[in-house]
């Protein structure tokens, strides 16, 4: 699913982008055996991006926390962020909100989570909060939600994360849930949750109806402003990730098209 189109670009280039808005240049990307190759296929070892992307396998679904146990060795003895496959993020200052939060993890051992306002927070894990704005619980697809704040799929973790997803049991549908997790964080009262205001999209690509609503989005703002949204060339190459010639490169290798030329106008800025 995160190879389909998004208007002008693969699913998983969104994800990707965000965090390298984020700074982030290591990256660990785990979906399944019969997947993982197209993957690599697509992005490599993630050097022509100024990344290093390695790659594992998660055959069952055995949900998202099971993701910190499968790369224990890679995350080691650092914090780490997660960001689902299907999730898109756009707003302006983007970049800055999710550096904040990295200095929120490293600087107070504070994980970092986001709620979204929703009108069908059923669909979603929902935030509790107390008088104070103050976070009670998360509860996973409640029938009764007790706000319209759904929890998005990008989390900033402290490397307790590792040990929290070691101890939570799976499920009545058999997950380790994420939800689960930050719920341990939040008994410890160690996790914050930064609210996105009306300044943010959040688009959720898990459905045909979503994929076609965050195509049609992208169309409107890339179509209005020319500018292009998660093109990770261009990213990398505004990050300091990689120079003009490895930007040369990249744009060698991309299909003649519109975003190709898209790519090459960036040289010519």
């Amino acid at each position: 699913k995160h190879l389909l189109p998004v208007y002008d670009k693969p699913m998983i280039y969104y994800p990707l982008s965000t965090l390298m808005l984020a700074g982030m240049k290591e990256i660990l990307i785990i979906s399944t055996s019969n997947d993982l190759p197209i993957y690599q296929k697509l992005l490599e070892d993630g050097s022509k991006f100024g990344l290093s992307i390695s790659y594992k396998i998660q055959d069952d679904p055995n949900g998202i926390a099971e993701a910190f146990i499968i790369g224990e060795k890679f995350i080691g003895d650092d914090n780490v962020a997660l960001i689902l496959g299907d999730n898109i993020l756009y707003g302006k200052g983007l970049s800055n909100m999710l550096k904040n939060a990295i200095i929120e993890v490293e600087n107070n051992k504070n994980s970092v989570i986001y709620g979204y306002s929703v009108k069908d927070a059923s669909r979603y894990g929902v935030v509790e909060f107390d008088d104070e704005k103050n976070i009670i619980s998360i509860e996973e697809k409640p029938l009764k939600p007790k706000s319209n704040y759904a929890v998005i799929g990008l989390y900033f973790y402290t490397n307790e994360v590792i040990k929290h997803s070691k101890t939570i049991t799976p499920s009545e549908r058999g997950e380790l849930e994420i939800t689960d997790v930050n719920n341990v964080y939040i008994k410890n009262k160690n996790i914050k949750v930064n609210l996105l205001g009306r300044g943010y999209a959040w688009l959720d690509t898990g459905t045909p109806q979503s994929l076609l609503s965050a195509s049609n989005f992208i169309q409107m703002i890339e179509d209005r402003q020319g500018l292009k949204i998660s093109c990770i060339e261009e990213i990398a190459f505004r990050m300091g990730f990689i120079n003009d010639n490895q930007l040369n490169s990249l744009i060698k290798k991309l299909p003649n098209s519109e975003y190709k030329n898209y790519v090459k106008s960036i040289l010519w800025k």
